[in-house]
């Protein structure tokens, strides 16, 4: 992997790490993961 993709890979992760700890529904943690991908598309 080239270290753009580790960073990306890294943030993408932190995040869901993050957005799953924060979410208290099923419903929430897809909205959370939307969110999450919809920041990784930004960076790539």
């Amino acid at each position: 992997m080239t270290k753009p993709t580790k960073l990306i890979a890294a943030i993408a992760l932190g995040t869901l790490a993050v957005a799953s700890a924060a979410c208290n529904t099923v419903s929430g943690a897809g909205e959370d993961l939307q969110s999450a991908s919809r920041e990784v598309k930004k960076e790539i």
